[in-house]
């Protein structure tokens, strides 16, 4: 009876080996549902604020988002922003408005915070940290958000990146080209139009798209 038992135990192991074995990683799964062209808004998503070396904070925005799109982290890192703002500037009598950074040292990232996403902020080129106590990254609330004309509401699609799409609404309407490039901050797509016999990038709003 004893033997019996053991060898049922042995084979209840080796099921679930196996089982383990053949278990779809989380990679695999998001794979899978990149291929099949769901596009899934992550609920996780927060900005953060990233500190920069000074006169820096372009140079950090331009890297950033070309590793983004390197790793095709489109998904999980979704907007880079410098915020700016118009101000009159005097010189020689003269009035000039001119934009200035309303935080120099600072670059703001909507991202899903992970490992992965936290690594390559983290080691983007003329990064020094995250703002937080200890360095360690605290997500910005609402009211911090409100002022800097953010918007945080997020708008369920199914397009993304490589997708066939035609535009329903505005001055595009008609339009139908691929998706390049994908700004969940500004909730809106890239595509390329031809205009004047040039490609060009035209920047359409999520609500004035649908996939074709």
């Amino acid at each position: 009876m004893a033997e019996e038992m053991q060898n049922e135990n042995e084979l209840d192991l080796t099921a679930a080996a196996a089982d383990a074995e053949n278990a779809a990683t989380p990679a695999e799964v998001a794979d899978s549902t990149e291929a099949s062209g769901e596009q899934v808004v992550n609920s996780n998503a927060h900005w953060y604020v990233v500190h920069t070396y000074s006169g820096y904070e372009m140079k950090v925005k331009a890297n950033l988002e070309k590793t983004i799109e390197n790793r095709h982290l489109q998904n999980q890192i979704f907007e880079v922003r410098v915020p700016v703002q118009d101000v009159v500037e005097m010189k020689n009598g003269t009035r000039k408005n001119v934009s200035r950074k309303m935080f120099p040292g600072y670059v703001l990232v909507n991202m899903d915070m992970n490992d992965e996403t936290w690594y390559v902020v983290r080691n983007t080129r003329g990064v020094t940290g995250f703002v937080g106590p200890g360095s360690k990254p605290v997500p910005l609330s609402d009211a911090e958000i409100k002022p800097l004309g953010i918007k945080t509401e997020n708008m369920s699609i199914d397009f993304g990146v490589g997708d066939e799409i035609e535009v329903v609404a505005g001055v595009w309407n008609g339009t139908v080209g691929i998706v390049q490039r994908m700004d969940f901050g500004k909730q809106s797509a890239t595509i390329n139009v031809n205009l004047f016999e040039r490609e060009t990038p035209v920047e359409i709003s999520f609500s004035e798209i649908r996939k074709v």
